[in-house]
């Protein structure tokens, strides 16, 4: 079978792979689309704390059930909810799973995605609702992140809303909370093209310059109720202080690279919250399993779907500013 096997950092390549021994309990999942997320970057340029090469990356991904499973039939689109959790720790009995103590991923901590087929234990499998195509099938786990960052993020029906980065993780994000009542929703995107492509989605969105804070005083009476930080740069850090109303909420979903820095004195003026995310819940995947029918801008976003062939041009087109919103791979 084909793969794209990190082999360190910013070397990927196309290989001929064996196709994975089903353990017990597990299933083999013959792939359809797979797409790069943010982690996937990190990866790629050697910064990821655990991820090792060689390694087929890929987290978000959808397919066809290729092995006996005890609840779907063979054929089945199906997506993958990639989280592998321990389920004793006292993070996990708690409720938190997505956080849990010893927590792996699919594509991270072992092979994913990128690959023609890809085994995944048994309770990881999600049927794709109904009319989803192969495409949005793949999208669900990005979505996933997005209800988890509403939810555990602290956002109310009706908040004004404000933010940052107009990725794949950012327009996703916004358009959950639009379809959850988000009211005078600002989206800030330093890249003209993404910028242009949020607005296709019917999404107010607006450059990223030097006036973006008086901007959101401007335009939100004082700053918003909900901040999130879905770019993950220090322009944005320097921001946040200013976006963010009296005792309202910040959202860190981005991941950092490198730590920033905050003005933290303007924090305790404020007294506001940082409430930060990580992951999804089972609970947020089925939720973002009900809202791909319902929001047909998520598999807009997805404006790159790239052959095998082409795993280098993928990772290129997120390298560097360009009019990718969301690069997937296709292996059907």
């Amino acid at each position: 079978m084909k793969g794209i096997v990190f082999e360190g950092t910013k070397k990927l390549a196309v290989k001929d792979l064996p196709v994975p021994e089903v353990k017990e309990g597990w299933v083999l999942i013959k792939v359809s689309h797979a797409g790069i997320c943010g982690s996937d970057m990190t990866i790629y340029f050697g910064k990821h704390p655990r991820a090792k090469a060689p390694l087929v990356m890929g987290h978000e991904f959808s397919g066809y059930v290729a092995s006996p499973h005890p609840e779907f039939s063979k054929g089945t689109l199906v997506t993958v909810f990639p989280y592998l959790s321990c389920g004793t720790c006292d993070i996990c009995e708690s409720g938190g799973r997505n956080a849990c103590r010893t927590l792996r991923l699919i594509g991270i901590d072992l092979d994913g995605g990128m690959a023609e087929y890809v085994q995944v234990p048994f309770d990881a499998v999600y049927k794709a609702p109904e009319g989803v195509s192969p495409k949005l099938a793949a999208f669900i786990e990005p979505i996933g992140i997005s209800v988890h960052s509403m939810r555990h993020g602290g956002y109310h029906p009706g908040d004004r809303v404000v933010i940052f980065g107009a990725g794949g993780i950012g327009m996703a994000v916004a358009l959950t909370l639009r379809q959850y009542g988000a009211r005078d929703l600002l989206l800030f995107e330093p890249n003209p093209v993404r910028m242009e492509a949020a607005r296709s989605l019917g999404l107010d969105a607006l450059p990223f310059g030097p006036d973006v804070a008086s901007e959101i005083q401007k335009r939100t009476d004082g700053g918003a109720d909900c901040v999130f930080d879905c770019a993950g740069h220090q322009s944005v850090i320097d921001v946040l202080p200013d976006a963010v109303r009296i005792n309202g909420r910040i959202v860190m979903v981005a991941g950092y690279k490198t730590p920033p820095q905050m003005d933290f004195q303007k924090g305790m003026m404020r007294e506001f919250l940082i409430q930060f995310v990580r992951n999804c819940t089972r609970r947020d995947f089925e939720i973002a399993c009900s809202l791909t029918g319902r929001e047909p801008g998520y598999e807009k976003m997805v404006n790159y779907a790239l052959p095998v062939e082409e795993a280098q041009k993928g990772f290129d087109l997120l390298s560097a500013p360009s009019d990718a919103v969301k690069v997937m791979f296709r292996f059907e």
